[in-house]
C-alpha cells in the first residue's frame, strides 16, 4: 500500500508544473489605451505594470524591461496597436513574439488585463507559444504601398457602380450596350453629358470603331430623363473617380521609388534606366501599373514569378509584399501553404479524421494565390488541366483552392532553391498522370468484361 501512494504522489508531482526555458520572458497585452506586461519577480511570482500607450510611456516601457533583463517578449493584440511597441522593442535588442489571440486564451475564465499579462508570461517563459510571421521593415513599407493601392483600386470601382447608378436612374441604358463604362467611350460620353450635351445622336458621335454595339442601338440607349439631382451625383462620381486615379499614380510612383531602392542595394548601386524603365512600350491595360514590374522582381527574387501560369505582374508583386523574399521564416513548403490557409484544417480524436476544413481565416497572399488560380480554367498548360480535374472532383471554390495550392508550392521552391520555372517538370508529371489513368481504366474495363 505505501509503495502505491508514492507512486501516486511522484505522479502527481510530474505533472505539476512546466519546466521554464526562458526565464527572462515577458507577456504583454497590448490594446488601445494601455499596455499591460508582466515579468518574472526572480523569486516564484509575477510582477506586473500598466502603461499608456503615448510613445513616451512607450519608451519608459522598453527601458523598463532593459533594465529587469528581458531577452524576449510575447505579445497578443487584437489590432494594429502593437506596431509602434514591436519596432521599438526589436531596436532595443528585445525579441519580439507576437501571437495567435487563440492560442493564450486563458483558460481561467477570468478576462481581465492584468491577468492575461500573466498567463502570456507563464506561456511563453516555458516556451509554449509560437512567433507570427511579422516583415522586415523594407517589406513592411512596400506591402504598406500595395495594399493602399489596392484599396484605391477598389474605390474606384465604387465609383464606376455610383455613375452606372445614376445614369440608371436617368433611364440611359449606356452601360449596357458598351462592355466596359471606363473605356475610352464611355468615359467620353459621360464627360459630354457632364459638359451639356443631352442629344442622344452627338453624343453617338463619340463611339471608338472598335465597339461592336450599332448607331441606332446606342442613340437608343442614350436617350433618357435628364433630371438635375442626377446629374450631379454623375459628376460628383465622376470627379471621385479621377481624383482616386491620381492618388493610385501618386502610390505607383512611391512604390518605383521603394524597389528602385530595393534593387540598387541588391546590384550595390549598378541601375539604369533602360533595366529599370519608367514607362511601358506597350498600351496600358486596366488596373496595370505604369511602370514594367517583372524586372525588380526578377533582381529582387533572383527567379521570374510571372513565368508560372496564372501569376500577373500585380500578383507577383502584392504576393511578395505579404511574404517576403526570406523563405527560412517557414519549415517547408507544407507549413507555407499552410499558413496561406490553403491546407485542410484535419483534426483527428480517436486515430479518425473528423473534420478537413479550410479555417476561417483572412490571409491577402493566399487570396492572391486564389484569384490568380480562378483565371486557370481554360489554360491549356498542365496547372490548367489540374485546375480541370480539381474543379470536376470538388467544384469550383475547392479547385481553386488546391489550384492555389499547388501554386504556393511552386513559388516555394522556385524563392528557396533560386530556380526558375520548368514546364517540362509538369509536363512528365501531366504525362505519367494520364499513363496511371490508362491503366486504372484497363484495370476496370478488365473487371467489367469478367463479370460479363
Amino acid at each position: 500500500m505505501k509503495e502505491d501512494k508514492t507512486k501516486e504522489q511522484t505522479k502527481k508531482r510530474a505533472i505539476q508544473g512546466l519546466p521554464v526555458i526562458q526565464p527572462y520572458a515577458a507577456g504583454a497585452d497590448i490594446g488601445d489605451t494601455q499596455h499591460d506586461i508582466a515579468i518574472n519577480n526572480g523569486t516564484s511570482g509575477l510582477i506586473v505594470r500598466t502603461f499608456k500607450s503615448f510613445t513616451e510611456d512607450l519608451r519608459e516601457a522598453v527601458k523598463w524591461l532593459i533594465e529587469e533583463g528581458i531577452t524576449t517578449i510575447a505579445m497578443e493584440s487584437t489590432g494594429v496597436y502593437y506596431l509602434p511597441f514591436y519596432l521599438m522593442l526589436e531596436e532595443a535588442g528585445i525579441e519580439p513574439y507576437l501571437v495567435n489571440a487563440k492560442h493564450v486564451k486563458n483558460v481561467t475564465g477570468r478576462k481581465r488585463d492584468d491577468t492575461d499579462a500573466m498567463w502570456i508570461q507563464r506561456l511563453h517563459s516555458c516556451g509554449l507559444l509560437q512567433k507570427c510571421f511579422q516583415p522586415d521593415n523594407n517589406d513592411r513599407r512596400l506591402r504598406t504601398y500595395v495594399r493602399q493601392r489596392k484599396g484605391l483600386v477598389n474605390r474606384c470601382s465604387d465609383e464606376v457602380r455610383r455613375m452606372q447608378k445614376s445614369l440608371e436612374l436617368m433611364n440611359i441604358k449606356v452601360h449596357t450596350v458598351i462592355s466596359d463604362l471606363q473605356g475610352k467611350t464611355g468615359m467620353q460620353i459621360i464627360e459630354a453629358i457632364l459638359d451639356g450635351e443631352k442629344n442622344p445622336v452627338n453624343l453617338s458621335k463619340l463611339k471608338d470603331p472598335r465597339i461592336q454595339a450599332s448607331d441606332e442601338e446606342i442613340i437608343k440607349s442614350l436617350e433618357g430623363i435628364w433630371e438635375d439631382e442626377y446629374l450631379f451625383t454623375l459628376q460628383q462620381a465622376h470627379d471621385t473617380y479621377f481624383f482616386f486615379q491620381q492618388q493610385i499614380k501618386d502610390c505607383e510612383t512611391k512604390i518605383y521609388d521603394h524597389l528602385l531602392n530595393q534593387t540598387a542595394m541588391i546590384n550595390q548601386g549598378d541601375i539604369t534606366s533602360e533595366q529599370y524603365p519608367t514607362t511601358r512600350k506597350t498600351k496600358l491595360k486596366k488596373n496595370q501599373y505604369y511602370f514594367p514590374v517583372t524586372p525588380f522582381l526578377k533582381t529582387m527574387c533572383g527567379v521570374d514569378l510571372c513565368q508560372i501560369p496564372g501569376i500577373s505582374e500585380s500578383h507577383a508583386l502584392e504576393f511578395i509584399s505579404e511574404t517576403g523574399r526570406d523563405t527560412s521564416k517557414w519549415k517547408s513548403s507544407k507549413h507555407f501553404s499552410a499558413w496561406l490557409n490553403l491546407a485542410p484544417n484535419t483534426k483527428i480524436t480517436g486515430g479518425k479524421i473528423f473534420s478537413s476544413r479550410i479555417m476561417h481565416k483572412k490571409n491577402k497572399a493566399g487570396l492572391v494565390l486564389r484569384v490568380a488560380a480562378s483565371s486557370l480554367s481554360r489554360n491549356k498548360t498542365p496547372i490548367g488541366d489540374f485546375h480541370r480535374r480539381m474543379c470536376a472532383k470538388y467544384g469550383g471554390k475547392g479547385a481553386c483552392v488546391a489550384t492555389a495550392h499547388k501554386l504556393s508550392r511552386t513559388i516555394f521552391c522556385m524563392l528557396d532553391k533560386r530556380e526558375e520555372f520548368r514546364m517540362d517538370m509538369l509536363l512528365e508529371s501531366q504525362k505519367k498522370f494520364r499513363e496511371n489513368r490508362i491503366k486504372q481504366l484497363e484495370k476496370q474495363l478488365a473487371r467489367m468484361k469478367h463479370v460479363a
